[in-house]
């Protein structure tokens, strides 16, 4: 682990004992704990706008050719030679 100094105001200081106290756990696990929530939530965010915009893509663009569904394989390995 990497030793971090971090400064809190005086009410989260107040909140963060009291939180690890309830928890009988260290201030040092409730921050973990709170970066943990952050960045889970920034990762799932991330997630969810890029199934958001493949979704607002898909069927938005036309080749022209009727057998795509059924040639897909022989299309794209076409478009990776060009």
């Amino acid at each position: 682990m990497n030793r971090t100094q971090v400064q809190l105001t005086e009410k989260q200081s107040v909140l963060v004992k009291r939180l690890a106290a309830e928890q009988h756990v260290s201030m040092s696990t409730i921050i973990r704990q709170g970066v943990d929530s952050i960045l889970t939530q920034r990762e799932s965010v991330a997630r969810e706008e890029r199934i958001r915009r493949a979704l607002a893509a898909a069927g938005r663009f036309k080749s022209g050719r009727s057998d795509v569904s059924q040639r897909h394989d022989a299309h794209l390995e076409e478009a990776f030679r060009a």
